[in-house]
């Protein structure tokens, strides 16, 4: 949940520990030294590409990385932004970051590792046209190219088709890219720029993940020469897992999504076609050496990681130790980029093969520029094996302090201390997509290595030099707060770089009916100690804030403090932004932090602009108490205040016991009967509501169930009368929109509703548009994409009894939050249900 400011590599995934999701965590220990071992024998690699989260297939990258042991990765095009969420109110770029987090979990579960482009989920699109024009081809071409450049894949393996069969435009234009930057990144003519920092690299095959939507297809798929068949259903007896039950694991960490999928046991057959490259009879990988014998003086390499393997026993798995350091020295003659990655796996294995904790923790999760953060390092030996530890170095700050090298003991910690001094002009933290304005529907990244990572480095990471078994190892860790939590235990948070002041205006819209002034709150919080300054309110041209400015003084870290501004509109109707802006320490800050947290990712801390939609208009409403059912989690209840609604949450107790005669209006929020049993369960209570002279107003849900719960059984009560939910939607947020009873009482009262309210729109119009209805409801509104047959199903209108009943697929959840004037027009008439 998207919180205002409070304080309270994925191959060596199996090697670390790892957040803790759904109560499972990665094997550790021998076994996790057994896997690596055969994993460091094997050099072959393979990339899945595919449009956004949740469209891999966790069960063939399971496969890949923990059975066949090859380098996996997974290249989505999209953060997942242009999508709903069923777990709060995140939206757009914070959702983005949810949804990167999520890959990053399913990873760390299925072993393999997360890539992205500069693309933008924008949203659900019907061509691969449209999607490549939004997008911009040769800007996400380039990208995919640089991606398979940098990871050098064997086999490629794209996820769709790339033809209308996929269905959504982003579907389609993840494959289409997909084909053509095969053979583009073995071309050196092909982005030229790239080859100062890659060489061109020619995978051997591409092949394509024959997925089907429907028996039909699914029929297809199996008919479909030269395919290749693999059972990703295996049992691997080290995990004690199949391949689909790690599928499983993994899937369901796209919770914001409604992934949770069940660990599938038995055989699981998955089809690849080939689309390009040379073709093989028996295995995807035919012809290809996957061994150290495809590098120059790999053959000496491979001796010793045999003689590794040989040697090891789960009882006590330091006597691979000599042998591993003498693949060290060997490998270290090898100037390749895949010898160099080796090593930094090979070092990892050491490392838990020893038993070794290696941590340098921060004693506060934040930092501000100019500030201090105390350190703690901790080293712990857990073998007979003697051991030193050569020193830590920390990289990411500048100035930052060393630590001094020492004799570990067996399984005594050795601890030590540092201050660690931020410069003035250390960057803030931020998710590495969003540390520049984006340009369109992509993503601007600095440089070409920002491409590509899920997120950027750590704020700060300790390179720890250990000398064992003859040899020295590098094993890096990121620096981390380390804390308990009294009902989950050790957990950690990210370091990050913050502002010294958190600064949050009260709503994200702010309404003025008339030309009065309004009071507007800043909300203002010390991050990391005391501030002293001042905050003032950045108006647009035709309004004034007032005073202009108002003194800060916050004693320590976390003190909260509420400033109040008197801000005037102009007397003509209108739009702009207010910005707020705190100045202390000679600096300026504009940011406010938003904290993101979920049990199954890490805690993720954003910086957010401190601004607020300003709307100047004229909006009547006549309900004034109005009840709100939350669904899966919007900004809707902020709207409806800001319109002078006093707005209560209705929880179950409310929905089953409350007197809903006090509520003018009632609306449920999106997919709210799909994530509420208990709503639901009162459809009879709010049909009596209804008969009585309520007015309901139900959003947008779909067909699809949400955790086994809801069906279309479920939704046969969504209505007073018959209706049946579809899958149509108007994608185009500027499709045409035609008023079908124009004096109809929703359109025109409180508010005249005209075609012009229609425009500005943002994203998308419509979605899941009933398919059939009863004919006692009236459709109020036809809209449609180009070139498609018109809906009529956006808003449904009934009477029922003394009340009115009202069924609305348009999206808005966006628009109301992104200040379209026309959408808070016509909700208002929607919550007034024609008073």
């Amino acid at each position: 949940m998207q919180k205002r400011f409070s304080f309270p590599v994925a191959a060596l995934a199996l090697l670390v520990p790892v957040w803790a999701a759904g109560g499972w965590r990665a094997p550790s220990g021998a076994v996790a030294v057994k896997q690596q071992l055969e994993r460091l024998r094997v050099v072959g690699s393979v990339l899945m590409i595919a449009a956004h989260p949740d469209d891999e297939n966790t069960a063939l990258l399971a496969w890949c990385a923990q059975g066949r042991k090859l380098r996996t990765g997974y290249l989505s095009l999209t953060r997942g932004e242009g999508g709903q969420n069923l777990i709060g109110n995140e939206q757009g770029e914070l959702l983005g970051v949810i949804r990167t987090q999520e890959l990053l979990a399913a990873r760390r579960m299925d072993g393999g590792e997360q890539f992205f482009t500069r693309a933008i989920d924008f949203g659900f699109s019907k061509t691969a046209e449209e999607t490549l024009a939004k997008w911009g081809k040769q800007e996400i071409l380039s990208d995919v190219v640089w991606v398979i450049r940098s990871f050098r894949p064997d086999v490629i393996i794209l996820r769709f088709s790339g033809t209308p069969r996929d269905g959504h435009g982003h579907h389609q234009a993840s494959a289409i890219l997909g084909r053509e930057a095969f053979r583009l990144a073995g071309d050196a003519r092909a982005f030229p720029e790239q080859l100062r920092q890659v060489r061109p690299w020619q995978a051997r095959r591409l092949y394509w993940n024959a997925l089907a939507f429907t028996r039909q297809q699914e029929a297809e798929a199996e008919k479909m020469a030269g395919r290749l068949r693999i059972d990703t259903g295996e049992y691997n007896p080290l995990l004690g897992l199949s391949y689909g039950e790690l599928a499983g694991l993994s899937r369901s960490q796209h919770r914001s999504q409604g992934m949770g999928s069940a660990e599938r046991r038995g055989a699981a057959p998955n089809y690849l076609v080939l689309y390009d490259g040379e073709p093989a009879s028996e295995d995807f990988f035919e012809g290809i050496d996957t061994s150290w014998n495809r590098l120059p003086g790999g053959a000496a390499v491979a001796e010793k990681l045999d003689a590794a393997l040989a040697a090891f026993t789960p009882d006590a798995p330091e006597r691979v130790i000599p042998h591993l350091v003498e693949a060290r020295r060997r490998m270290a003659g090898i100037d390749h980029p895949d010898a160099r990655r080796k090593m930094e796996e090979l070092d990892e294995t050491i490392a838990a093969a020893a038993g070794l904790w290696l941590d340098v923790s921060a004693m506060s999760p934040l930092a501000v520029p100019g500030g201090s953060a105390e350190l703690v390092m901790t080293a712990i030996h857990r073998s007979r094996l003697p051991a030193r530890l050569g020193g830590v170095t920390l990289e990411g700050v500048a100035g930052a302090p060393p630590f001094e090298g020492a004799a570990l003991e067996y399984n005594r910690p050795h601890t030590a201390r540092a201050a660690l001094r931020v410069p003035a002009d250390q960057p803030l933290t931020q998710p590495l997509q969003l540390r520049r304005p984006q340009e369109g529907n992509r993503y601007v990244m600095d440089r070409l290595a920002d491409i590509g990572p899920a997120e950027a480095q750590a704020v700060l990471t300790a390179l720890f030099r250990v000398e064992i078994g003859g040899g020295e190892i590098l094993v890096r860790r990121p620096v981390e707060h380390r804390y308990v939590d009294r009902v989950r235990g050790e957990l950690t948070r990210p370091f990050r770089i913050a502002p010294p002041v958190s600064l949050h205006l009260s709503e994200t819209a702010l309404l003025f009916g008339t030309a009065a002034a309004r009071p507007v709150t800043v909300e203002v919080r010390a991050v990391a100690g005391p501030v002293q300054g001042k905050v003032r309110l950045e108006a647009p041209e035709g309004w004034r804030a007032e005073p202009a400015e108002l003194p800060l003084d916050l004693s320590e870290a976390g003190q909260p403090a509420t400033l109040t501004f008197r801000v005037t509109p102009p007397r003509a109707a209108g739009k702009g932004v207010l910005r707020a802006v705190a100045h202390t320490g000679g600096a300026e800050w504009r940011q406010g932090v938003v904290r993101i947290e979920y049990e199954h990712i890490p805690p993720q801390i954003v910086l957010r602009a401190a601004e607020a939609r300003l709307l100047r208009e004229d909006i009547r409403v006549s309900a004034r108490r109005i009840g709100y059912v939350m669904g899966a989690g919007d900004l809707v209840p902020e709207a409806l205040r800001e319109m002078g609604c006093e707005v209560e949450m209705l929880d179950e107790q409310r929905l089953a016991q409350g007197d809903l005669r006090v509520y003018d209006a009632i609306v449920t929020g999106i997919r709210a009967f799909h994530v509420r049993a208990d709503l639901r369960a009162a459809h009879a209570r709010l049909r009596d509501y209804v008969e009585r002279g309520g007015t309901l107003v139900v959003q947008y849900n779909t067909l699809e169930g949400f955790g086994g719960q809801a069906s279309d059984a479920a939704l046969r009560n969504i209505g007073p009368f018959p209706i049946r939910i579809g899958r149509a939607r108007t994608a185009v947020e500027d499709a045409p929109v035609r008023l079908l009873e124009p004096d109809h009482v929703l359109m025109s009262r409180p508010n005249r509703i005209t075609e012009a309210d229609f425009q500005g729109w943002v994203q998308e119009r419509a979605l899941y548009f009933p398919a059939e209805w009863d004919p006692r409801y009236e459709a109020l509104l036809e809209t449609g994409d180009p070139g498609e047959p018109p809906q009529r199903g956006g808003l449904l209108y009934a009477r029922a009894g003394a009340g009115a009943y009202i069924y609305t697929s348009f999206a808005w959840w966006r628009q109301l939050p992104a200040g379209v004037t026309g959408a808070w027009r016509l909700f208002a008439n929607l919550v007034s249900g024609g008073r």
